[in-house]
């Protein structure tokens, strides 16, 4: 059975409310701010359009309850108004004849206009219903037409406002994780993190693009028809029938507060439990030689399988309490219409009079159900808005002095002097009071058993750390008030585990100098010993490495990086020793390489084979972050300390 998959919680994360993590939205989105103000402008026109159709329901019904006026004929001499007062005589209701007047008279009006183009709206032999013709010919059209206008309008511009905002936070957020220290990098998950840059800020697409859509809109149709609720019942004096309306109104929210914490505890776990499935697969991928070798394929099969359960059971519950929100919203609204309707009846209200306020509150039903799906989405925003937000206030980034210094070569020693150096994780100190010297041209060996802080000082070197107290100086110069751009082009690196991207030979031989011509690189590769084992391949320099460059050997990765190396021409090297893990032939080609970069060159070397620093002008052996030996390798030998002692043991191998 496999173990559980759990979702391991970064140091760094931490919770954000509504307001913090949507403003902060604000001000990536605010830089589209017309779009989002145009597409909001026109859902809110949108809501506008409804107000033709509610003013068209008093006249229809008047046409209901009352006598339709006769047709009206063309050729009749007879005044419109006369008509509207023959049907105003044989009502009883002086309200119901001023509505039919008011329509006959909107009617004739249409009618006479489009008389002067030769169009008819009605026969002498047919009867046609007044509001009907008159919504059907002109209303309707018209504002159907401006509708889809509108709608279009506030569709596009919100979600190319939506997708260019997912564009800068995704930028972002890759630049300040690049920019954060090795510090950082050591303690992440790397699955994780991608989930951040990649799957999260696709949720506030969603947020800008469908959710400020229906906000644009929603709200301003509940508003008209709400409005013309009021309208109807101050008209028609039913301000009792109003305070109900009013009173219960806010009534169609329960569902959705009750169920929004759940829905944004379920969605985070659920971005959460997706993230720990990108971890698996970056894991499991990055080291499939370890899982081949070790025949384990089938319990990494059923440690994913286990990871993509319980992303799916976070999921459906999230899905779950998401769904259950619009039916809960839609009983509470019928329910509550019931009851209004239950009370009308009981409090002798016409129809006539219900109708025209039933109608908007049929119709706020649809943007209401809307808000409380949108609720959904909201919760969930808010959930990788926290994710990408926490990995953003994250600040773990080497600072560069604001008065740091030019620096465009290296002209005397680097000077270690009392460093000292603790990892964040770690109980002892990695580097402790070390001092010594690199004089330009020498080269300076390091030894030393497996954590005795070897490859720490190459860090501390390169600037990929910070002394806790100390400094190195270049020239005189602490390297924290050198730019930071300056000292890497100083510096260059060959290390044991050789990374190559997936890319072609060529373009990771150039990787650092881009400028470089393809001779330049040809004439790299021959001092590494790599053009021979490049040209043999139809591709040549073409040929494309492979992820991690797992398409090349690993001796053949060395000399690429050796190459890669010559061509930046650094005055200074690092060198974690690259011929540890050789066969004897690909060893000689690798070191012939390594001399060849390593001339007038100030190098500081770690070794681990300790046959290739013999001839270093400084030697120094290390256990647990102290110098304890220093010297040649002659004057080491003699002393018969540690440096022998790991001599005698690899002699003996």
């Amino acid at each position: 059975m496999a173990k559980s998959v759990s979702y391991r919680k970064e140091f760094f994360d931490r919770e954000y409310t509504a307001k913090e993590a949507y403003s902060r939205l604000w001000q990536y989105a605010r830089r589209y701010r017309f779009r989002i103000w145009v597409g909001i402008i026109c859902g809110m026109l949108t809501a506008g359009t409804l107000i033709p159709f509610f003013q068209v329901i008093k006249p229809a019904l008047s046409s209901v309850e009352a006598p339709a006026p006769k047709t009206i004929r063309e050729e009749s001499p007879k005044p419109a108004a006369e008509v509207v007062d023959e049907v105003a005589g044989a009502s009883k209701d002086d309200a119901v004849a001023k509505r039919a007047k008011s329509t006959a008279k909107e009617y004739n009006k249409i009618r006479d206009f489009m008389a002067k183009f030769g169009i008819k709206l009605q026969s002498e032999d047919e009867e046609l219903g007044l509001p009907l013709l008159f919504l059907a010919i002109v209303v309707v059209p018209l504002v159907a037409l401006f509708r889809c206008g509108l709608v279009f309008l506030n569709h596009y511009c919100l979600a190319w406002a939506g997708m260019n905002t997912v564009r800068d936070i995704r930028n972002d957020i890759f630049r300040h994780v690049q920019a954060q220290s090795m510090q950082f990098h050591g303690r992440i998950d790397v699955g994780q993190l991608m989930s951040r840059c990649t799957s999260d800020p696709q949720q506030v697409r969603m947020i800008i693009q469908t959710v400020l859509q229906e906000l644009a809109q929603a709200p301003f149709e509940i508003a008209v028809s709400v409005g013309f609720i009021i309208y109807s019942a101050i008209s028609n004096r039913m301000l009792p029938t109003l305070g109900i309306i009013v009173f219960g109104f806010p009534l169609f929210m329960l569902p959705v507060l009750f169920l929004s914490k759940r829905i944004r505890k379920w969605s985070k776990k659920a971005l959460e439990r997706l993230s720990v499935v990108g971890s698996r697969i970056h894991e499991i991928l990055t080291c499939i030689k370890v899982v081949k070798a070790y025949n384990t394929e089938e319990h990494e099969c059923r440690k994913y399988n286990e990871a993509v359960s319980q992303t799916l059971k976070a999921t459906m519950r999230s899905l779950r309490w998401g769904l259950l929100v619009g039916p809960a919203v839609e009983t509470v609204g019928i329910l509550l219409i019931c009851a209004f309707l239950v009370w009308c009846y009981f409090a002798g209200v016409k129809l006539s009079t219900i109708i025209p306020m039933l109608a908007p509150l049929l119709i706020i039903y649809r943007p209401l159900k809307q808000l409380s799906k949108l609720q959904v989405q909201i919760e969930q925003g808010r959930a990788a808005l926290a994710r990408i937000w926490s990995a953003m206030d994250v600040e773990m980034e080497l600072p560069e002095n604001p008065a740091a210094q030019d620096k465009s070569s290296f002209e005397d020693k680097v000077v270690f002097k009392d460093v000292f150096f603790r990892y964040d994780t770690a109980e002892r100190n990695a580097v402790d009071g070390v001092n010594f010297e690199i004089l330009r041209g020498k080269v300076v060996a390091v030894v030393g058993g497996t954590g005795s802080g070897k490859s720490t000082m190459s860090s501390l070197l390169a600037r990929f750390f910070d002394p806790q107290s100390g400094c190195i100086t270049m020239d005189g110069t602490d390297l924290r008030d050198i730019k930071v751009a300056d000292l890497r082009r100083l510096i260059g690196s060959v290390q044991q585990e050789t990374l190559l991207f997936n890319d072609t030979i060529e373009n990771n031989i150039k990787y650092g100098s881009p400028e470089a011509t393809h001779e330049q690189v040809v004439a790299a590769a021959k001092m590494a010993n790599a053009h021979d084992f490049i040209m043999s391949q139809p591709e040549g320099y073409e040929r494309l490495a492979g992820e991690k460059g797992f398409a090349l050997s690993g001796g053949e990765r060395q000399r690429i990086a050796i190459a890669r190396a010559i061509l930046k021409n650094p005055p200074i090297l690092i060198l974690d020793e690259a011929t540890s893990a050789l066969d004897t032939v690909t060893e000689r080609l690798v070191q012939d390489a390594i001399n060849n970069l390593m001339k007038d060159r100030t190098t500081f070397a770690i070794a681990h084979r300790l046959s290739t620093i013999r001839n270093a002008d400084l030697i120094l052996v290390m256990q647990e972050g102290k110098i304890v030996e220093r010297g040649t390798h002659d004057e080491l030998y003699a002393v018969n300390g540690v440096y022998r002692k790991l001599c005698d043991m690899q002699s003996q191998k």
